[in-house]
Protein backbone atom coordinates (compact mmCIF):
# COMPACT_ATOMS: atom_id res chain seq x y z
CA UNK A 1 0.00 0.00 0.00
CA UNK A 2 1.71 3.30 -0.68
CA UNK A 3 2.27 5.28 2.10
CA UNK A 4 0.85 8.53 2.75
CA UNK A 5 2.51 11.81 4.85
CA UNK A 6 -0.20 13.75 6.95
CA UNK A 7 0.39 17.52 6.22
CA UNK A 8 -0.19 20.53 8.73
CA UNK A 9 -2.23 22.62 7.48
CA UNK A 10 -0.20 26.68 6.97
CA UNK A 11 -1.79 29.82 7.17
CA UNK A 12 -2.71 30.35 3.32
CA UNK A 13 -0.31 33.30 3.28
CA UNK A 14 2.65 31.38 3.97
CA UNK A 15 2.41 28.51 1.31
CA UNK A 16 5.10 28.02 -1.28
CA UNK A 17 4.43 29.77 -4.58
CA UNK A 18 1.59 32.11 -3.80
CA UNK A 19 0.89 34.91 -5.85
CA UNK A 20 1.00 38.35 -3.76
CA UNK A 21 -2.24 39.86 -5.34
CA UNK A 22 -4.11 36.00 -4.06
CA UNK A 23 -2.84 37.61 -0.70
CA UNK A 24 -4.16 40.98 -1.12
CA UNK A 25 -7.08 40.43 -2.98
CA UNK A 26 -8.19 37.75 -0.28
CA UNK A 27 -6.75 39.50 2.73
CA UNK A 28 -5.20 36.17 4.44
CA UNK A 29 -8.09 34.32 5.10
CA UNK A 30 -8.37 31.18 6.95
CA UNK A 31 -7.58 28.47 4.90
CA UNK A 32 -10.58 26.41 6.13
CA UNK A 33 -13.38 28.72 4.43
CA UNK A 34 -11.84 28.71 0.64
CA UNK A 35 -13.56 26.82 -1.59
CA UNK A 36 -10.87 24.40 -2.48
CA UNK A 37 -10.65 23.45 1.25
CA UNK A 38 -14.36 22.28 1.64
CA UNK A 39 -13.43 20.10 -1.33
CA UNK A 40 -10.96 18.44 0.14
CA UNK A 41 -12.91 17.83 3.63
CA UNK A 42 -15.69 16.42 1.43
CA UNK A 43 -13.28 13.70 -0.33
CA UNK A 44 -11.72 12.82 2.74
CA UNK A 45 -15.14 12.72 4.79
CA UNK A 46 -17.65 10.92 2.48
CA UNK A 47 -18.73 7.17 3.59
CA UNK A 48 -20.56 4.62 2.00
CA UNK A 49 -23.14 4.95 4.19
CA UNK A 50 -23.27 8.45 2.38
CA UNK A 51 -24.38 6.79 -0.52
CA UNK A 52 -28.27 6.54 -1.19
CA UNK A 53 -29.64 3.13 -2.90
CA UNK A 54 -30.54 5.15 -5.60
CA UNK A 55 -27.11 6.17 -6.19
CA UNK A 56 -26.01 3.19 -5.56
CA UNK A 57 -28.67 1.25 -8.23
CA UNK A 58 -27.15 4.65 -10.98
CA UNK A 59 -23.55 4.18 -10.00
CA UNK A 60 -23.62 0.81 -10.68
CA UNK A 61 -25.34 0.72 -13.88
CA UNK A 62 -22.79 3.24 -14.78
CA UNK A 63 -19.91 1.12 -14.33
CA UNK A 64 -21.19 -1.86 -15.88
CA UNK A 65 -22.16 0.18 -18.92
CA UNK A 66 -18.18 1.46 -18.98
CA UNK A 67 -16.82 -1.78 -18.58
CA UNK A 68 -18.56 -3.30 -21.53
CA UNK A 69 -17.63 -0.33 -23.37
CA UNK A 70 -14.26 -0.63 -22.67
CA UNK A 71 -13.95 -4.19 -23.15
CA UNK A 72 -15.66 -3.49 -26.68
CA UNK A 73 -13.50 -0.66 -27.38
CA UNK A 74 -10.39 -2.74 -26.84
CA UNK A 75 -10.94 -3.83 -30.26
CA UNK A 76 -9.82 -0.59 -32.10
CA UNK A 77 -7.23 0.54 -33.87
CA UNK A 78 -6.91 3.51 -31.73
CA UNK A 79 -6.49 0.92 -28.50
CA UNK A 80 -4.08 -0.83 -30.04
CA UNK A 81 -1.70 1.60 -31.09
CA UNK A 82 -2.05 3.10 -27.31
CA UNK A 83 -1.52 -0.56 -25.66
CA UNK A 84 1.25 -0.84 -28.15
CA UNK A 85 3.18 2.72 -27.28
CA UNK A 86 2.92 1.51 -23.76
CA UNK A 87 4.34 -2.10 -23.56
CA UNK A 88 6.94 -0.61 -26.32
CA UNK A 89 8.19 2.88 -24.50
CA UNK A 90 7.99 1.53 -20.95
CA UNK A 91 9.75 -1.08 -18.76
CA UNK A 92 7.26 -3.73 -17.89
CA UNK A 93 5.53 -3.51 -14.80
CA UNK A 94 2.84 -6.61 -14.16
CA UNK A 95 0.28 -4.71 -12.02
CA UNK A 96 -2.79 -3.38 -13.28
CA UNK A 97 -5.03 -5.52 -15.98
CA UNK A 98 -5.51 -4.26 -19.61
CA UNK A 99 -9.40 -4.47 -20.76
CA UNK A 100 -9.96 -7.48 -22.58
CA UNK A 101 -6.44 -8.86 -22.99
CA UNK A 102 -5.62 -12.11 -20.51
CA UNK A 103 -2.71 -11.93 -19.31
CA UNK A 104 -1.63 -8.30 -20.43
CA UNK A 105 -0.72 -5.93 -17.23
CA UNK A 106 0.85 -2.54 -17.41
CA UNK A 107 1.57 0.24 -14.34
CA UNK A 108 -1.37 1.51 -13.11
CA UNK A 109 -1.25 5.09 -14.48
CA UNK A 110 -0.59 3.52 -18.13
CA UNK A 111 -3.48 1.24 -17.43
CA UNK A 112 -5.40 3.54 -16.45
CA UNK A 113 -4.86 5.16 -19.68
CA UNK A 114 -5.24 2.34 -21.75
CA UNK A 115 -8.44 1.37 -20.70
CA UNK A 116 -9.71 5.18 -20.79
CA UNK A 117 -8.83 5.16 -24.16
CA UNK A 118 -10.72 2.16 -24.73
CA UNK A 119 -13.88 3.22 -22.83
CA UNK A 120 -13.88 6.50 -25.19
CA UNK A 121 -12.37 4.88 -28.68
CA UNK A 122 -15.93 4.07 -30.14
CA UNK A 123 -17.75 7.23 -28.13
CA UNK A 124 -20.19 5.38 -27.09
CA UNK A 125 -19.56 5.79 -23.11
CA UNK A 126 -22.03 7.87 -21.08
CA UNK A 127 -22.48 10.93 -20.97
CA UNK A 128 -23.93 13.77 -18.49
CA UNK A 129 -25.31 17.25 -18.48
CA UNK A 130 -23.66 19.64 -18.09
CA UNK A 131 -21.79 17.84 -21.22
CA UNK A 132 -19.22 15.58 -20.08
CA UNK A 133 -18.14 11.47 -20.26
CA UNK A 134 -17.91 11.27 -16.24
CA UNK A 135 -17.48 7.39 -16.12
CA UNK A 136 -14.68 6.89 -18.75
CA UNK A 137 -12.43 9.11 -16.69
CA UNK A 138 -12.96 7.57 -13.24
CA UNK A 139 -13.45 4.09 -13.69
CA UNK A 140 -10.01 2.72 -15.32
CA UNK A 141 -8.35 4.86 -12.68
CA UNK A 142 -10.34 3.50 -9.55
CA UNK A 143 -9.69 -0.58 -11.09
CA UNK A 144 -6.04 0.16 -11.73
CA UNK A 145 -5.36 1.59 -8.23
CA UNK A 146 -7.35 -1.41 -6.50
CA UNK A 147 -5.25 -3.78 -9.05
CA UNK A 148 -2.05 -1.62 -7.41
CA UNK A 149 -3.18 -2.54 -3.50
CA UNK A 150 -1.21 -5.75 -2.91
CA UNK A 151 -2.41 -7.32 0.30
CA UNK A 152 -6.29 -5.80 0.47
CA UNK A 153 -8.13 -4.71 -2.10
CA UNK A 154 -10.49 -2.35 -1.73
CA UNK A 155 -14.31 -3.61 0.09
CA UNK A 156 -17.13 -3.03 -2.83
CA UNK A 157 -18.59 -0.57 -0.89
CA UNK A 158 -15.01 1.34 -0.89
CA UNK A 159 -14.78 1.23 -4.41
CA UNK A 160 -18.62 2.50 -5.02
CA UNK A 161 -17.89 5.21 -2.97
CA UNK A 162 -14.51 6.40 -4.83
CA UNK A 163 -16.51 6.32 -8.03
CA UNK A 164 -19.28 8.11 -6.91
CA UNK A 165 -16.50 11.00 -5.55
CA UNK A 166 -14.92 10.99 -8.98
CA UNK A 167 -18.54 11.45 -10.76
CA UNK A 168 -20.10 13.94 -7.82
CA UNK A 169 -17.00 16.23 -8.12
CA UNK A 170 -16.99 16.55 -11.85
CA UNK A 171 -20.45 17.74 -11.74
CA UNK A 172 -20.56 20.25 -9.00
CA UNK A 173 -17.28 21.96 -11.18
CA UNK A 174 -19.71 22.08 -13.94
CA UNK A 175 -22.49 23.52 -12.59
CA UNK A 176 -20.11 26.57 -11.46
CA UNK A 177 -20.14 27.76 -15.21
CA UNK A 178 -23.44 28.45 -17.72
CA UNK A 179 -20.80 28.04 -20.82
CA UNK A 180 -20.64 24.24 -19.49
CA UNK A 181 -24.25 23.27 -19.94
CA UNK A 182 -23.62 23.94 -23.82
CA UNK A 183 -21.82 21.42 -25.98
CA UNK A 184 -18.37 22.52 -25.93
CA UNK A 185 -16.65 24.76 -28.42
CA UNK A 186 -13.14 25.24 -27.03
CA UNK A 187 -12.16 22.32 -24.79
CA UNK A 188 -13.13 18.86 -23.95
CA UNK A 189 -15.10 18.41 -20.92
CA UNK A 190 -13.44 15.28 -20.05
CA UNK A 191 -9.94 16.42 -20.64
CA UNK A 192 -10.73 18.72 -17.83
CA UNK A 193 -13.03 17.63 -15.42
CA UNK A 194 -12.73 14.11 -15.89
CA UNK A 195 -8.47 14.21 -14.77
CA UNK A 196 -10.48 16.33 -11.57
CA UNK A 197 -13.15 13.84 -11.19
CA UNK A 198 -10.15 10.56 -11.45
CA UNK A 199 -8.10 12.88 -9.21
CA UNK A 200 -10.66 12.83 -6.61
CA UNK A 201 -11.62 9.78 -6.43
CA UNK A 202 -8.49 8.22 -6.12
CA UNK A 203 -7.58 10.17 -3.39
CA UNK A 204 -10.53 8.82 -1.75
CA UNK A 205 -9.98 5.61 -2.28
CA UNK A 206 -6.16 5.96 -1.33
CA UNK A 207 -7.66 7.58 2.07
CA UNK A 208 -5.72 11.11 1.87
CA UNK A 209 -6.35 13.86 4.53
CA UNK A 210 -8.28 16.94 3.38
CA UNK A 211 -5.36 18.68 3.11
CA UNK A 212 -3.76 16.14 0.61
CA UNK A 213 -7.21 15.70 -0.96
CA UNK A 214 -7.44 19.35 -2.12
CA UNK A 215 -3.19 19.12 -3.61
CA UNK A 216 -4.34 16.43 -5.28
CA UNK A 217 -7.04 18.32 -7.15
CA UNK A 218 -5.04 21.58 -7.98
CA UNK A 219 -2.49 19.37 -9.28
CA UNK A 220 -4.76 17.79 -11.34
CA UNK A 221 -5.91 21.31 -12.86
CA UNK A 222 -2.14 21.63 -13.79
CA UNK A 223 -2.60 18.26 -16.32
CA UNK A 224 -5.67 18.92 -17.57
CA UNK A 225 -7.08 20.61 -21.14
CA UNK A 226 -7.60 19.07 -24.34
CA UNK A 227 -8.40 21.35 -27.44
CA UNK A 228 -11.69 20.69 -29.45
CA UNK A 229 -10.01 20.72 -32.79
CA UNK A 230 -9.23 17.23 -31.65
CA UNK A 231 -12.60 15.66 -31.67
CA UNK A 232 -13.42 13.31 -34.25
CA UNK A 233 -9.77 12.17 -34.72
CA UNK A 234 -8.24 9.33 -33.66
CA UNK A 235 -6.48 11.48 -30.37
CA UNK A 236 -9.71 12.43 -28.68
CA UNK A 237 -10.10 9.47 -26.72
CA UNK A 238 -7.07 10.07 -25.44
CA UNK A 239 -8.40 13.32 -23.81
CA UNK A 240 -10.48 10.05 -21.46
CA UNK A 241 -7.21 8.01 -21.07
CA UNK A 242 -5.44 10.91 -20.16
CA UNK A 243 -7.65 12.26 -17.62
CA UNK A 244 -7.78 8.63 -15.94
CA UNK A 245 -4.11 8.44 -15.73
CA UNK A 246 -3.17 12.06 -14.93
CA UNK A 247 -5.95 12.23 -12.22
CA UNK A 248 -4.15 8.92 -10.60
CA UNK A 249 -1.19 10.37 -10.85
CA UNK A 250 -2.53 13.86 -9.13
CA UNK A 251 -3.69 11.63 -6.14
CA UNK A 252 0.05 9.80 -5.85
CA UNK A 253 2.05 12.55 -6.09
CA UNK A 254 -0.26 14.38 -3.38
CA UNK A 255 0.40 11.16 -1.26
CA UNK A 256 3.61 11.62 -1.70
CA UNK A 257 3.52 15.23 -0.13
CA UNK A 258 3.40 17.12 -3.18
CA UNK A 259 1.69 20.34 -3.03
CA UNK A 260 0.01 22.91 -4.84
CA UNK A 261 -2.04 26.15 -4.98
CA UNK A 262 -4.52 25.94 -2.10
CA UNK A 263 -6.64 28.15 -4.36
CA UNK A 264 -7.27 26.40 -7.36
CA UNK A 265 -11.27 25.97 -7.05
CA UNK A 266 -11.42 29.59 -5.76
CA UNK A 267 -12.08 32.55 -7.78
CA UNK A 268 -9.26 35.05 -7.30
CA UNK A 269 -9.02 38.02 -9.04
CA UNK A 270 -6.12 37.79 -11.36
CA UNK A 271 -4.78 34.96 -10.64
CA UNK A 272 -6.72 32.11 -12.63
CA UNK A 273 -7.55 28.57 -11.37
CA UNK A 274 -10.19 26.28 -12.37
CA UNK A 275 -11.57 29.66 -13.99
CA UNK A 276 -8.81 29.31 -16.87
CA UNK A 277 -10.77 26.93 -18.20
CA UNK A 278 -14.23 28.58 -17.56
CA UNK A 279 -14.41 32.19 -17.70
CA UNK A 280 -18.25 32.50 -15.79
CA UNK A 281 -17.07 30.19 -13.18
CA UNK A 282 -18.60 31.29 -9.91
CA UNK A 283 -17.24 28.19 -7.13
CA UNK A 284 -19.44 27.57 -4.18
CA UNK A 285 -18.04 25.69 -0.99
CA UNK A 286 -19.26 22.12 -0.65
CA UNK A 287 -21.04 21.38 2.03
CA UNK A 288 -20.24 18.31 4.63
CA UNK A 289 -21.08 14.87 3.43
CA UNK A 290 -22.92 14.96 7.73
CA UNK A 291 -25.03 17.80 6.37
CA UNK A 292 -27.60 16.54 4.26
CA UNK A 293 -25.44 16.26 1.43
CA UNK A 294 -27.24 15.28 -1.84
CA UNK A 295 -25.46 13.27 -4.63
CA UNK A 296 -25.96 14.89 -8.22
CA UNK A 297 -26.86 11.34 -9.56
CA UNK A 298 -30.10 11.73 -7.25
CA UNK A 299 -30.76 14.02 -8.81
CA UNK A 300 -30.10 13.32 -12.82
CA UNK A 301 -29.56 10.21 -14.11
CA UNK A 302 -26.93 9.18 -16.54
CA UNK A 303 -27.31 9.08 -20.22
CA UNK A 304 -26.22 5.82 -21.86
CA UNK A 305 -25.68 5.92 -25.95
CA UNK A 306 -27.53 3.09 -27.37
CA UNK A 307 -25.17 2.88 -30.83
CA UNK A 308 -21.50 4.10 -30.61
CA UNK A 309 -21.84 8.05 -31.57
CA UNK A 310 -21.72 11.48 -30.05
CA UNK A 311 -24.73 11.73 -28.02
CA UNK A 312 -26.21 14.70 -30.07
CA UNK A 313 -26.70 11.72 -32.80
CA UNK A 314 -29.18 10.30 -31.11
CA UNK A 315 -31.63 12.68 -31.65
CA UNK A 316 -31.11 12.95 -35.20
CA UNK A 317 -31.05 8.70 -35.30
CA UNK A 318 -34.41 8.36 -33.96
CA UNK A 319 -36.16 11.08 -35.70
CA UNK A 320 -34.70 9.92 -39.13
CA UNK A 321 -35.37 6.40 -37.70
CA UNK A 322 -39.29 7.51 -37.61
CA UNK A 323 -38.66 8.53 -41.17
CA UNK A 324 -37.62 5.23 -42.24
CA UNK A 325 -40.70 4.16 -40.86
CA UNK A 326 -43.08 6.00 -42.94
CA UNK A 327 -41.15 5.53 -45.78
CA UNK A 328 -41.23 1.43 -45.58
CA UNK A 329 -44.70 1.54 -45.27
CA UNK A 330 -45.48 3.83 -48.77
CA UNK A 331 -42.81 1.64 -50.21
CA UNK A 332 -41.72 -2.04 -50.98
CA UNK A 333 -40.46 -2.35 -47.99
CA UNK A 334 -36.87 -0.69 -48.17
CA UNK A 335 -35.40 2.61 -48.45
CA UNK A 336 -34.13 3.79 -52.04
CA UNK A 337 -32.09 6.74 -52.70
CA UNK A 338 -34.28 6.89 -55.38
CA UNK A 339 -37.58 7.83 -53.56
CA UNK A 340 -36.01 11.07 -51.98
CA UNK A 341 -35.68 14.59 -53.81
CA UNK A 342 -34.55 16.55 -50.10
CA UNK A 343 -33.28 15.86 -47.04
CA UNK A 344 -33.54 18.86 -43.90
CA UNK A 345 -32.42 18.67 -40.98
CA UNK A 346 -33.66 20.87 -38.05
CA UNK A 347 -30.03 20.90 -35.34
CA UNK A 348 -28.59 22.85 -33.21
CA UNK A 349 -25.32 24.92 -34.04
CA UNK A 350 -21.85 23.36 -33.64
CA UNK A 351 -19.17 22.52 -36.16
CA UNK A 352 -17.75 19.86 -34.58
CA UNK A 353 -20.71 17.92 -35.05
CA UNK A 354 -21.90 19.21 -38.79
CA UNK A 355 -19.97 16.85 -40.98
CA UNK A 356 -21.48 16.88 -44.61
CA UNK A 357 -19.41 14.00 -46.11
CA UNK A 358 -17.27 12.47 -43.36
CA UNK A 359 -14.31 10.90 -44.49
CA UNK A 360 -13.54 8.15 -41.31
CA UNK A 361 -15.24 6.33 -38.76
CA UNK A 362 -14.36 8.84 -35.90
CA UNK A 363 -15.88 11.61 -38.12
CA UNK A 364 -19.07 10.07 -38.76
CA UNK A 365 -19.64 9.38 -35.01
CA UNK A 366 -19.85 13.55 -35.11
CA UNK A 367 -21.73 13.81 -38.08
CA UNK A 368 -25.75 15.12 -37.88
CA UNK A 369 -26.01 14.21 -41.72
CA UNK A 370 -23.78 10.73 -41.24
CA UNK A 371 -26.30 9.30 -38.73
CA UNK A 372 -29.68 10.72 -40.07
CA UNK A 373 -28.93 9.35 -43.41
CA UNK A 374 -27.76 6.02 -41.75
CA UNK A 375 -31.56 5.71 -39.77
CA UNK A 376 -32.87 6.82 -42.81
CA UNK A 377 -31.64 3.56 -44.66
CA UNK A 378 -31.70 0.94 -41.97
CA UNK A 379 -33.98 2.32 -39.35
CA UNK A 380 -31.21 2.60 -36.55
CA UNK A 381 -27.43 3.25 -36.16
CA UNK A 382 -25.46 0.42 -35.26
CA UNK A 383 -21.94 -0.62 -34.28
CA UNK A 384 -21.80 -2.09 -37.91
CA UNK A 385 -23.20 1.68 -39.46
CA UNK A 386 -19.13 2.78 -39.12
CA UNK A 387 -17.73 -0.08 -40.54
CA UNK A 388 -15.26 1.23 -43.60
CA UNK A 389 -17.85 -0.63 -46.02
CA UNK A 390 -21.09 1.03 -44.82
CA UNK A 391 -19.23 4.50 -45.13
CA UNK A 392 -18.76 3.38 -48.05
CA UNK A 393 -22.63 2.46 -49.12
CA UNK A 394 -23.37 4.00 -52.91
CA UNK A 395 -26.96 4.47 -51.28
CA UNK A 396 -25.77 6.04 -47.99
CA UNK A 397 -23.35 8.84 -50.10
CA UNK A 398 -26.37 9.58 -52.57
CA UNK A 399 -28.54 10.05 -48.87
CA UNK A 400 -25.50 12.29 -47.75
CA UNK A 401 -25.43 14.48 -51.54
CA UNK A 402 -29.33 15.50 -50.94
CA UNK A 403 -29.01 17.04 -46.96
CA UNK A 404 -29.76 20.21 -45.87
CA UNK A 405 -29.31 21.83 -41.98
CA UNK A 406 -31.17 24.38 -40.51
CA UNK A 407 -30.35 25.98 -36.92
CA UNK A 408 -33.30 27.48 -35.52
CA UNK A 409 -33.45 29.57 -32.77
CA UNK A 410 -35.40 27.57 -30.23
CA UNK A 411 -32.81 24.91 -30.68
CA UNK A 412 -29.84 25.68 -28.37
CA UNK A 413 -26.48 23.56 -28.53
CA UNK A 414 -27.28 22.00 -25.00
CA UNK A 415 -28.04 18.09 -24.40
CA UNK A 416 -30.93 18.79 -21.79
CA UNK A 417 -33.04 20.98 -24.33
CA UNK A 418 -32.20 20.23 -27.81
CA UNK A 419 -34.01 18.57 -30.13
CA UNK A 420 -33.77 16.83 -33.59
CA UNK A 421 -35.57 17.14 -36.82
CA UNK A 422 -35.64 15.63 -40.01
CA UNK A 423 -37.91 16.16 -42.85
CA UNK A 424 -37.59 14.02 -45.92
CA UNK A 425 -39.35 15.85 -49.24
CA UNK A 426 -40.37 12.57 -51.87
CA UNK A 427 -39.91 12.84 -55.22
CA UNK A 428 -43.51 13.14 -55.91
CA UNK A 429 -43.70 15.96 -53.46
CA UNK A 430 -44.74 14.67 -50.43
CA UNK A 431 -43.57 15.64 -47.00
CA UNK A 432 -42.65 13.31 -44.36
CA UNK A 433 -41.37 14.65 -41.02
CA UNK A 434 -40.02 13.04 -37.72
CA UNK A 435 -39.17 14.48 -34.31
CA UNK A 436 -37.16 13.71 -31.44
CA UNK A 437 -37.01 15.19 -28.02
CA UNK A 438 -35.93 13.02 -26.16
CA UNK A 439 -34.33 10.19 -27.34
CA UNK A 440 -34.63 6.53 -25.59
CA UNK A 441 -31.26 6.36 -23.13
CA UNK A 442 -31.36 9.48 -22.22
CA UNK A 443 -31.29 10.91 -18.64
CA UNK A 444 -34.81 11.64 -18.77
CA UNK A 445 -36.07 8.56 -20.59
CA UNK A 446 -33.28 6.02 -19.28
CA UNK A 447 -32.57 2.88 -20.45
CA UNK A 448 -34.26 0.23 -18.69
CA UNK A 449 -31.91 -2.69 -16.70
CA UNK A 450 -33.00 -5.57 -19.91
CA UNK A 451 -31.82 -2.85 -22.38
CA UNK A 452 -28.76 -1.94 -20.25
CA UNK A 453 -27.91 -5.15 -20.04
CA UNK A 454 -28.45 -6.20 -23.59
CA UNK A 455 -26.12 -3.61 -24.70
CA UNK A 456 -23.43 -4.80 -22.13
CA UNK A 457 -23.83 -8.14 -23.53
CA UNK A 458 -23.33 -7.48 -26.70
CA UNK A 459 -20.40 -4.74 -26.00
CA UNK A 460 -18.62 -7.66 -23.54
CA UNK A 461 -19.04 -10.54 -25.70
CA UNK A 462 -17.40 -9.30 -28.31
CA UNK A 463 -14.09 -10.35 -26.29
CA UNK A 464 -15.38 -12.50 -23.37
CA UNK A 465 -16.65 -15.73 -22.84
CA UNK A 466 -20.84 -15.82 -21.90
CA UNK A 467 -19.89 -17.14 -18.86
CA UNK A 468 -17.82 -14.16 -17.98
CA UNK A 469 -19.99 -11.68 -19.46
CA UNK A 470 -22.58 -13.09 -17.05
CA UNK A 471 -19.90 -13.12 -14.01
CA UNK A 472 -19.45 -9.63 -14.44
CA UNK A 473 -22.87 -8.89 -14.90
CA UNK A 474 -23.87 -11.21 -11.65
CA UNK A 475 -20.64 -8.96 -9.78
CA UNK A 476 -21.10 -5.73 -10.71
CA UNK A 477 -24.62 -5.99 -9.28
CA UNK A 478 -23.62 -7.35 -6.09
CA UNK A 479 -20.88 -4.71 -5.91
CA UNK A 480 -22.40 -2.84 -3.00
CA UNK A 481 -22.09 -6.52 -0.93
CA UNK A 482 -18.40 -7.43 -1.88
CA UNK A 483 -15.79 -7.55 1.12
CA UNK A 484 -13.35 -6.66 -1.88
CA UNK A 485 -13.58 -6.37 -5.04
CA UNK A 486 -11.44 -8.88 -6.38
CA UNK A 487 -14.36 -10.88 -8.25
CA UNK A 488 -14.54 -7.66 -10.15
CA UNK A 489 -10.69 -7.02 -11.12
CA UNK A 490 -10.43 -10.67 -12.36
CA UNK A 491 -12.75 -11.08 -15.21
CA UNK A 492 -11.91 -7.99 -16.81
CA UNK A 493 -9.53 -9.91 -19.22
Amino acid sequence: MISTLQKTIRPVWAVRGLHKSAVEVLKRPDPEDTVTASYGRFISEVKPQHLSSLVLHRSKRMVLDSIGVGLIGSTTDVFELALQHCQHMYAPDDISSVYGRRGSRLSPTLAAFVNGVATHSMDFDDTWHPATHPSGAVLPAVLALSDMMPNSKPSGPDFLLAFNVGIEIQGRLMRFSHEAHNIPKRFHPPSVVGTMGSAAACARLLSLDHSQCSHALAIAASLSGAPMANAATQSKPLHIGNASRLGLEAALLASRGLEASPLVLDAVAGVAGFDAFYEDYVPEPLESPNDGHVFLLEEQDMGFKRFPAHLGMHWVADAAASVHKLLVGLGPGTVSPSQLQDILLRVPKSKYINRPFPESEHEARHSFQFNACSALLDGEVTVQSFTPAALRRPDLLALLSRVRVEHPHDNPANFNSMYGEVQVTLVEGEILKGRCDTFYGHWRNPLTNESLRKKFRNNAGAVLRSEQVEGLIDVVGGLDTLGDCRDLLSQLQ
